[in-house]
């Protein structure tokens, strides 16, 4: 059994030296049926186990010392927030360990600005795959890892990735529908809408479905009523307090999410209103304090675990030379209703 081990960056061997990823190739089979062989672990069939130990004994793998970086999974936010990153990177974690590969993380903006991009950086790491999580990434960082032979898999991308780059995504349109018409049913009328920056398409997505849903209920969303910003609580609580001091006030604020809503609640504090009583409030995101929040807030569930394992089952596919037959993959948002929405004030 004879083959040419395909070129490629090591990771810090000798450049004589086969990877896991060249025995894989070889063997046609993925780099964590390799990894099973080597460490005796269960899941392989015997024809194939043994022509991958034949392999490995025949280009004199070496198994990486303490020294050299495990094989990893890279996950790279822009702008790195633990109330979306943990729960992002557990859903990661759950999918990679199976594959005996490790996790590890990037923030963009935390970084030094330096003469390289991230991804340049991210190649000399070798990462098995990247995900890029709520990134904005450009097609020369795309083609920087496609070059080192670095599978990229878009989570949640704020702009449109590359036709060549899957992404996983939530239903965004379908979440501003539902947030809507809920307070549509509450007999809501003067209803304001905090949106997020207008490049974000996932920003603009929740917009545009909330302004559909008013029109389609023949209550027009009014330019008074609308603000856009950043997805922070600083925005929603200076917002919320123009709305709140403004002649006649809504009686509802959808916010882009959680953040910006937990803002118009101090918001609503300090202009001595009561949630929901004077004032209903809806998030968007079902980040884990919203429920501990006074009131708990309702809110729009994006399924953050979920998206980072399927992420990351797409990036190891790609990894596996078995590029998916989806592109583009949308889990299902839930609205959550809890008690800081109720019918508008009778005054």
């Amino acid at each position: 059994m004879t083959g040419k081990i395909p070129d490629g960056p090591r990771r810090g061997r000798r450049r004589e030296e086969p990877t896991m990823a060249a025995i894989a190739r070889l063997a046609g089979v993925s780099a964590p049926t390799v990894s099973r062989v080597l460490n005796g672990r269960s899941g392989v069939a015997s024809e194939t186990r043994r022509q991958v130990a034949a392999l490995l004994r025949e280009h004199g793998y070496r198994r990486p010392s303490a020294a050299d970086p495990a094989p990893s999974v890279e996950v790279v936010f822009y702008g790195l927030e633990s109330h979306l990153a943990v729960s992002i990177l557990r859903g990661v974690e759950e999918v990679v360990r199976q594959q005996d590969f490790a996790v590890g993380f990037t923030d963009v903006l935390s970084r030094a600005v330096t003469q390289h991009s991230w991804a340049e950086q991210l190649l000399a790491r070798r990462p098995v795959g990247v995900i890029a999580a709520h990134s904005y990434f450009t097609a020369q960082e795309y083609a920087v890892l496609a070059a080192g032979g670095i599978p990229l898999v878009a989570l949640d991308p704020s702009g449109v990735p590359p036709d060549a780059v899957p992404s996983v995504g939530a239903a965004n349109w379908s979440g501003g529908i539902a947030a809507a018409r809920h307070l549509l049913e509450l007999g809501h009328r003067r209803i304001a809408v905090i949106g997020g920056p207008a490049r974000s398409l996932i920003a603009r997505a929740r917009l545009e479905a909330c302004r559909a849903a008013l029109d389609a209920a023949g209550v027009p969303l009014e330019e008074r009523f609308l603000r856009t910003g950043r997805f922070f609580f600083e925005d929603g609580l200076e917002f919320g307090r123009d709305l709140l001091t403004s002649p006649d006030p809504p009686t509802a604020v959808l916010c882009g999410n959680d953040l910006q809503a937990l803002g118009v609640y101090e918001a609503a504090r300090q202009a001595g209103l009561t949630i929901p009583d004077d004032l209903s409030v809806v998030g968007f995101d079902d980040l884990e304090y919203t429920r501990w929040c006074g009131p708990p807030m309702t809110t729009v569930r994006q399924p953050f675990e979920e998206m980072g394992a399927t992420a990351a089952t797409l990036v190891l596919a790609f990894a596996a030379g078995e590029p998916p037959s989806q592109t583009r993959v949308e889990l299902p948002t839930t609205l959550v209703i809890r008690a800081s929405t109720g019918p508008p004030p009778r005054h």
